[in-house]
């Protein structure tokens, strides 16, 4: 869950850097949102989660 709440945070982040440098128009931003609201419904969320959960790892053990 931490995970997901991170990368969360990251892409709202980079979304709102995006839009504050005007690369990112608001009318993007809502469908990129809407798009990852959909895709965690659908069935690729599972191998997506899998794969972000394994480059965590991987980094967890590069840096400890």
């Amino acid at each position: 869950m931490a995970l997901s709440v991170s990368a969360l945070v990251l892409f709202g982040i980079i979304c709102f850097i995006f839009i504050r440098n005007k690369q990112l128009k608001t009318g993007h931003f809502i469908l990129a949102a809407l798009f990852g609201f959909m895709l965690n419904q659908s069935t690729a969320a599972k191998p997506i989660q899998d794969f972000l959960s394994q480059i965590a790892k991987s980094i967890s053990s590069i840096a400890s």
